[in-house]
C-alpha cells in the first residue's frame, strides 16, 4: 500500500486557480469564484427563512408518514 502525500494548502489553491484560468480564461474564472461565494451566502440566508416558517410537526409528520 501506498503513502498518500497531500499538497500543501497553498499549492493547491494556486494549481485550482491555474487550472481554471486555462479552463475558462481569466474573466470567467474570476466570474466563477465570485459567484460560488455570493450562491453560499443567499443559501445560508433562503434556509434560515424557511426555517423560521416552518412547523415542525407537520414537517416531521409529512417526512415520516
Amino acid at each position: 500500500m501506498k503513502a498518500v502525500k497531500y499538497m500543501d494548502e497553498e499549492s493547491v489553491l494556486k494549481k485550482g486557480v491555474e487550472l481554471l484560468i486555462k479552463g475558462l480564461g481569466p474573466l470567467e474564472a474570476m466570474r466563477f469564484m465570485s459567484l460560488s461565494r455570493e450562491r453560499k451566502i443567499d443559501s445560508v440566508k433562503r434556509h434560515r427563512a424557511w426555517q423560521k416558517t416552518l412547523d415542525k410537526d407537520q414537517f416531521f409528520k409529512e417526512v415520516f408518514q
